[in-house]
Order: structure tokens, then sequence, then C-alpha cells
């Protein structure tokens, strides 16, 4: 086959590998596509192979996350040409990540058994990378496809996202060996039926246990438009609107979402705070407000119990370029028009607010793409919250992957993930994974559930992304000595 012929096709199969993730939910095309790549890059020499996995990944970066682009250009102001060559080339950094795991699989030569392990390890320690280097950017790995209901789901518990994503690898690495004729039929089917079977009777298990307390909680969804949100005249119609809604809907826990008022707290007309505070036994509020570091003042992306300063959590893992600019790209702040983009980061280490009587682990907006990063309060806590403002993104696929990586996170933590957005996807999250309600995005409106806190630790929530990457190490170094010994 012509190399032109094969990378045309993975592009396409990386394109097709986006149709696995929400809000289509196809979750064995990621399989297939990862499929298709091994077994077009089998005969290529390293080089090659290389190019095929960056041609893959640029197909099914610029597929997946192209809403990059409506961030930087609709709502950030940058001019549409710049914004579409920094897309791309975002995307072109991303797509290194599948090229080097191709480029390193073929330098190997592994033999017929060895290949869908080593290639297994390569693309899950590939996935790990992107979501740690240069602040992380794990969007879309491979795992995330397989939240509820995918059969794949129940080795989430144990080995995060990315042991679903290793287990997705493996299957996909046997499949190309079986059409390449390199692994007997009857014993690769077994694999594939046993790595099944397995998930599907892991997902049975129940790590965590209810604790019995029944808890009220609604979370409201404004749906103040992005370009809107900042122009002080709208500013009373925002206050009403979340006024209006927190009175609509009482509860024992009323949750406002990321910034809802563009204000700085300290600025926020204290009769509307009693006003929303009066609504639930308890109110947490996503607010800017302003602190101290190293003798300087800064805001703080921030989520706040009214009417007590002390119950407070501050936004830890920014955003580049929306919360913070990274050294030497000050520059970029000509191009781009976003406020408040430069806050301070939260303490790494931040206990559990205590709201309405239970221990709650916020997290904000970003932050719940980083599951290893939300196990230490998550263990002390009985319930999980996100607030979030993805208006940044506009009606893009955006939202519903977002919803997906926090099944994944309600399924790694064994808790509940509760999510209160500005525009969407407004959500209630069980442990098993399962969206029990949700807000159709871009409407006003509040989701009031009625819920019970958890207690108890998953294996994740125990040892982290340790085993799969541990595993991923080992698998990676016998394969280096075996092609050592030639």
């Amino acid at each position: 086959m012509r190399l032109a012929v094969r990378l045309a096709a993975s592009a396409a199969a990386g394109v097709l590998a986006v149709c696995g993730f929400a809000p289509f939910g196809v979750f064995a095309l990621p399989v297939l596509a990862l499929a298709a790549l091994l077994w077009l890059s089998d005969t290529l020499t390293a080089r090659a192979a290389a190019l095929n996995g960056f041609v893959f990944g640029m197909g099914f970066f610029l597929a997946g996350v192209s809403w990059v682009n409506v961030s930087l250009s609709q709502f950030g102001g940058m001019p549409l040409p710049l914004s579409l060559l920094a897309t791309a080339l975002f995307c072109a950094y991303l797509a290194v990540f599948p090229a080097a795991v191709l480029a390193v699989c073929r330098a190997l030569r592994p033999g017929a058994v060895m290949t869908p392990l080593l290639f297994a390890a390569l693309w899950v320690l590939s996935e790990w990378l992107r979501g740690t280097l240069f602040s992380g950017f794990p969007w879309l790995a491979s795992g995330y496809a397989h939240a509820t209901p995918s059969p794949l789901a129940g080795y989430v518990p144990l080995f995060g996202v990315h042991g679903a994503g290793f287990v997705a690898a493996l299957m996909a690495g046997v499949m190309a060996q079986l059409v390449r004729g390199r692994i007997r039929l009857h014993p690769g089917l077994l694999s594939l039926a046993v790595l099944l079977v397995v998930g599907g009777a892991l997902g049975a298990a129940r790590w965590t246990e209810a604790t019995g307390r029944t808890l009220s909680v609604s979370l409201l969804q404004g749906n103040i438009e992005q370009s809107m949100k900042w122009l002080p005249e709208r500013l009373p119609d925002s206050m009403q609107a979340y006024l209006e809604l927190a009175r609509a809907w009482p509860a024992d826990l009323v949750v406002l979402p990321e910034t809802a008022i563009p204000l700085p707290y300290g600025d926020i007309d204290p009769a509307w705070l009693d006003a929303v505070r009066a609504t639930g036994r308890d109110v947490l509020m996503g607010a800017v407000t302003l602190g101290e570091v190293e003798g300087r003042a800064r805001y703080f992306n921030s989520a706040l119990a009214l009417g007590r300063d002390d119950a407070l959590y501050s936004k830890s893992h920014l955003v580049p370029f929306g919360e913070f600019t990274p050294p030497l790209f000050a520059w970029t702040l000509k191009l781009l028009s976003i406020p408040m983009s430069d806050f301070g980061r939260g303490a790494d280490a931040q206990p559990p607010l205590m709201l309405a009587g239970e221990k709650v682990a916020v997290n904000i907006c970003y932050e719940d793409v980083f599951g290893e990063e939300l196990i230490a309060g998550a263990r002390e806590a009985g319930l999980l919250i996100n607030l979030s403002n993805t208006a940044w993104f506009g009606d893009s696929w955006a939202q519903p992957q977002h919803l997906q990586i926090a099944q994944i996170r309600a399924l790694e933590l064994g808790r509940p993930m509760l999510r209160a957005t500005n525009t969407g996807m407004t959500a209630a999250i069980q442990p098993d994974g399962r969206v029990v309600a949700a807000l159709p995005p871009f409407t006003r409106a509040a989701l009031r559930v009625e819920l019970q806190s958890y207690r108890g630790l998953t294996p994740f929530m125990r040892w982290g992304n340790v085993p799969v990457l541990l595993l991923a190490l080992v698998v990676i170094t016998v394969g280096a000595v075996q092609r050592k010994r030639g």
C-alpha cells in the first residue's frame, strides 16, 4: 500500500475515533481506529510510522478539540487567521505523542505476542505524558471513551482512566495482529473476550457505599452568554437571574457556577448575597476573591460558602493563557482580550468544605480533567462538586466531552459528582458513572436532585496512576531488552 494512501487512511481513522467520545459515545470506535492505525503502520520504517501516527493525531485532535478556536477567536478576541493557526499548532503539538508511540513501537520491532502489549504500554504512557507536561492537556485520553456504559468502565475504579485506556489499546493491538494473521484466531478472540468479560464483572463491583444521609441540592444554570457576561450594563440581569433561580429552587445546598457574578466577591452587593444565602441551608458560589501571594495582592478563581469566610476553595490547576500566562508568553496578552486572565494559584492541599452537614470536595472547571489531583480531597469527602463556565467554548463538543470526563471522575473516586455550569452541562452523576439527571444546555434552569454521600476508597484512590504506569514501564523495558538481544 502506498504511503499516501496509508496517511489518508490514518487521518480518517483519527477523525473516526472522535465519534467514540461524547456526544456520540460509540465507544468501540476508538479501539477500532487504534487497531487500524497499528495495522497501517505495521510494515513501515520507524520514521514513516511516526509520520503515520502524526497524521492520525492531527485528524483526531483537529476534529476533537477544534472548540479551542472558538475560545480564542469568538470570545478571546484573537483575529480568526491567527486563532486558526494557533489551534493548528496546538493540535500539531498534541499529534507528536501518537507519532512517538508509532516510532518507538516500530523501532523496537516486537514479536507477534509482544506487539499488543508494547503498543498499549507506549500509548498509555504517551497519554499520561500529554496530561502532565507543560501543565498538561489530558483531554480525549482514550479511556474517557469508556465511561458507563462501556464494558471497559469496570477497570476505571481500579486503575483510572489510563487503566481503561491501556486495556482499549491492548485490544486494538490484538485486533491488528489478528488481521495480519500473526496471532491465531482462537487465542486472539479468547483474549478479547476475557478482557471484555472481566471489565463487565468489575463493573458490577461496588467499591464505596452510601452513608444513608440524604441531601437535596439545587444546581443553578444561569445561561449568561459569554460575550455579555462581563458587560457592566448586563450585571443586574445576571444577578437577578441567579436570585430568581435560587428562590424558585431552594434546597439543603444551592450551587451557583464558576464566577457566577463577574465581580470580585468584596464588590458584590451584600443585600444580594443575603437574599441568595436565605434560599438554602448552605449556598456554594463560584466567585473571584482577593488574596495575597508573597506579599502581593492577587485575585483567585474561588468557590465559597456564602456567609462563612472560612469555607473557601481556590482553584489550584489554572488554565494556561486563560487564567495565567506562561513564562515567555506575555506577548500573547496583546492578541487576547480575556477578562481576569491573571489569577493566583490556590494551594495544592485544600480540605473539603463542610456544606449542609456534608464534607464536599470542590473543583473548578478544567481541574476535574486531572483525576489524580482530586484524590486527596475525595478521600475525606462524601460528595464531589464541579463549578464550570464552558460558555467559553460556545455550542461545541466541549460540553458533552466535559460531562463524560466527570463520569470517569465519579467512577475513579467512588463519589457522586455534581456539576453546576453557566451554559451546560449541569448534571448529577452517581458513583457508578451514570448520569442520573442533566439540564439541556443553553437553557436558564435549575436541576434539583436528592442523593446520598458516599464513603470508602476505590483502588484508584489508594494507588492513583502508579500501577498502570509501572506496568507500562515494565512492558517497555522488556521490549527494549528483547530488541537489544536481537
